[in-house]
């Protein structure tokens, strides 16, 4: 893998360090995911506090944690060198910040997010580190704890439940992750191949229309149903 400060969700802007730290972030598959906890927690009578709870589990875990994680966990080293205990002991951190907020809500009427926060803990350490010989660092897996599971997680901290709308919603949640994680695939590959730009082009813009589309359904559905 090449230097990835080049890819389309890094800055084009700022120094190469602030770019990187940017980059490190994905912050459009962070925001994905966030969107997806979102998703399953916009049930009918939602407690919005309990939303933004979920949305800041995601975000800080599998946003923000998982993405350090994997850029010093990985074999190879497309942001260059990086500290990487001073990573660790961040991603860590904040991971713990985290579960904390997750225990929180566990504790208080809502038990069924620990068995999806440890099923998505295990994930988190066997994906970005690439345990168990990386037999989980694959598409399957990453839909799973990417796609559907952040859906029952914002389920369970509104209702302690799984509806059958909630799985409809993973569903959904688990084709997008699917087709984004196939298109970046492709992107990648024509990036590093160096291929004719528009083909790089046309598979940016499908990775942007994808996030940014998700991204941007999500907050508008969400301030429509808080001023009702």
């Amino acid at each position: 893998m090449q230097d990835r400060t080049g890819e389309w969700f890094v800055p084009k802007f700022g120094p190469r360090n602030f770019r990187r730290a940017v980059g490190i972030l994905f912050l459009p598959y962070t925001g994905i995911v966030t969107c997806f906890a979102i998703w399953g927690s916009l049930v009918e009578n939602f407690a919005p506090e309990r939303t933004i709870a979920i949305a800041v589990i995601y975000f800080l875990a599998l946003g923000v944690s998982a993405h350090l994680l994997d850029a010093v966990g990985g074999k190879t080293k497309p942001w260059g060198e990086l500290p990487k205990r001073k990573i660790a002991a961040l991603a860590i951190t904040i991971l713990g910040l985290a579960f904390a907020i997750g225990i929180y809500y566990s504790i208080l009427d809502s038990p069924l997010l620990i068995p999806i926060g440890i099923a998505e803990g295990f994930f988190l350490f066997a994906y970005n580190l690439e345990l168990f010989k990386g037999r989980f660092h694959n598409n399957f897996w990453t839909v799973i704890s990417w796609g559907i599971l952040p859906v029952f997680a914002g389920s369970a901290i509104q209702t302690n439940s799984i509806s059958i709308q909630t799985v409809i919603l993973g569903a959904i949640a688990g084709a997008l992750t699917l087709a984004l994680i196939r298109t970046s695939k492709k992107y990648k590959g024509a990036l590093y191949g160096n291929a004719d730009q528009k083909i790089i082009k046309k598979q940016a813009t499908i990775l942007k229309i994808i996030s940014l589309g998700v991204i941007g359904f999500t907050g508008i559905f969400f301030i429509v149903l808080e001023l009702q």
